[in-house]
């Protein structure tokens, strides 16, 4: 077997394993969003496995990093003050549960070395960036501090939101002389936003590639199958518009535009996208469902072969 067949096997067993293990509601919401637009990709989006952790060495460092990337994802969303309970609540959405003493331990370790700060109120506790997070970095050295995880999952529960519930938006800003097409505008909404979380996934692997701690080999093979389930869907639009997911699609650290706080503002957005790009989207939606199709015929026989 080649070593491509090998690593998409790899995937196949261990993504269904793990989709086996998803309790989270925020993440079950992604995960039924991935099964309806891109079924042909379903689990492998969530795989997060890291060499160290596996070989059980740097252990430590591996911890920091995961736990600077929860502080991250908060101060993302406007959050900069976090305790050790919210810390840990978050590790174990996104990785294997560890002990809140060991999280204190970090934490404080992190302390120690000026990363972060401590801030009392009453009993409470709250850990505070030292310095603000850069901005305008290239990925390869902030992904040596901080884990991207959490910050981009968190976008993705952003835009399942608004994939799961389109009519809401819609209903709220369409005008009377656009009523008639309410139909074609959810439809188009909704393909927009999937488009960019699918694009949020392949933004995150191409980050974890460059992790210190992650299997390169695996993160590669995961960006290629992402970049294809998303060329599928978007080779015929506009270059205007696959512009504009791609903004929407990045997290802010990297110069993509905000997405937290601003749901309305977000949602007018995607529903000016859906409006303006009909006879595109159109043809591309037609064009999409014949490969989704085709795909999920080629997952379904590798899945035979494997069982075989």
């Amino acid at each position: 077997m080649s070593e491509k067949s090998e690593i998409e096997k790899l995937l196949l067993e261990g993504a269904k394993l793990e989709a086996l293990e998803i309790t989270d509601s925020k993440l079950k919401l992604i995960d039924k969003v991935i099964q309806d637009f891109a079924p042909e990709v379903a689990f492998l989006y969530q795989f997060r496995e890291d060499e160290s952790e596996e070989q059980q060495i740097k252990t430590g460092r591996l911890h920091e990093n995961r736990i600077l990337g929860i502080i991250l994802k908060f101060y993302l969303g406007g959050k900069y003050k976090i305790t050790t309970g919210e810390v840990e609540d978050e590790y174990k959405r996104y990785f294997k549960e560890i002990a809140r003493s060991t999280i204190s331990t970090y934490l404080n370790m992190l302390k120690k070395e000026s990363t972060l700060y401590k801030e009392r109120d009453g009993r409470v506790v709250y850990y505070i960036f030292y310095e603000d997070p850069p901005g305008d970095i290239k990925p390869f050295w902030f992904t040596r501090l901080f884990c991207i995880v959490p910050a981009y999952f968190d976008r993705a529960m952003f835009f399942s939101a608004l994939y799961n519930n389109p009519r809401k938006y819609i209903e709220q800003n369409i005008d009377d002389d656009n009523r008639e097409d309410i139909n074609l505008l959810i439809r188009n909404f909704k393909f927009i936003t999937g488009l960019i979380i699918l694009n949020i996934f392949k933004n995150r692997f191409s980050k974890c590639v460059l992790c210190q701690f992650s299997k390169r080999e695996i993160y590669n093979k995961l960006e290629e199958i992402m970049i294809t389930a998303f060329k599928d869907r978007s080779d015929v639009l506009a270059e205007e518009l696959i512009e504009s997911i791609e903004n929407l699609s990045e997290i802010s650290i990297f110069n993509g535009i905000e997405s937290d706080n601003n749901e309305e503002k977000i949602a007018k957005k995607l529903l000016t996208f859906a409006d303006l790009y009909k006879k595109d989207l159109d043809f591309q939606i037609m064009v999409s469902i014949r490969r989704k199709d085709l795909r999920l015929k080629q997952k379904l026989a590798m899945e035979e072969q494997n069982i075989e």
